[in-house]
């Protein structure tokens, strides 16, 4: 025995079909398509969603809602994590810059701060909105707000 007469075992390997090469190949005429119909025409691919011609589940569904092209969203800031901030790196004032680097926000995010937690530390934070009770605790807190 050599490499010359190696071959596969039997059953492993099968010819494919060679479709559409005359009738005595058993894949002649229609070439495995059928009879008429959208799917024996040469150029058919389905459409996204189509159901043989009934109606689509995304027609029959009931629409509703919409989504308001101007709504603005921010990235909330609870008042516990600027405390938690403030004495872990015994800072004053947290901006947009800290926050990044203590990784809260990416680069293109809105910040909002909300009086989710206590405040005790004096700090001056700067962001582009505050919740009013955010406001009064960070004021009463000996702190300054900065909106961008």
């Amino acid at each position: 025995m050599n490499l010359s007469n190696l071959k596969p075992a039997t059953g492993a390997t099968k010819d494919r079909k060679r479709i559409g090469r005359g009738t005595g190949s058993g894949y002649g005429g229609t070439s495995t398509r059928g009879h008429k119909g959208a799917k024996s025409r040469s150029g058919y691919s389905k459409k996204i969603g189509f159901e043989g011609g009934q109606m689509p589940i995304q027609r029959r569904l009931p629409k509703f809602g919409f989504k308001n092209i101007n709504r603005v969203e921010y990235k909330a800031i609870n008042l516990s994590t600027l405390q938690q901030m403030a004495e872990e790196k015994n800072i004053s004032k947290i901006g947009l810059e800290e926050l990044r680097s203590a990784g809260f926000i990416s680069a293109t995010q809105l910040v909002k701060i909300l009086a989710k937690g206590t405040l005790s530390a004096k700090i001056d934070v700067e962001a582009h909105a505050f919740s009013k009770k955010a406001e009064e605790a960070i004021t009463a807190a000996g702190g300054t707000i900065v909106k961008l």
